[in-house]
């Protein structure tokens, strides 16, 4: 099981726009796997990083696919890229 997630969540993905989002409207942004749809994402984060997440959007763009993920507010997006090396 560890291996599958680490296989869909390929790594975090930082730009000034995506630091905004994170402190703004409590979203990150990961590259994954392009053959990964929404509810295998949302397991993925939400077993790798022990939160709850409220919404997924998927945008595909020539380097892969990005996962924009926003999370309830019971959970910081800060801690958790934190935890996922955005800082």
């Amino acid at each position: 099981m560890t291996s599958v997630r680490h296989r869909i969540i390929l790594h975090a993905y930082v730009t000034e726009k995506s630091m905004d989002e994170m402190e703004r409207q409590n979203k990150l942004e990961f590259v994954v796997d392009r053959r990964a749809n929404r509810a295998e994402i949302r397991r993925a984060v939400e077993s790798t990083y022990q939160c709850k997440v409220q919404k997924i959007t998927v945008k595909i763009v020539r380097s892969g696919k990005i996962a924009t993920v926003r999370f309830t507010k019971d959970f910081s997006a800060e801690d958790i890229g934190g935890r996922a090396g955005v800082f």
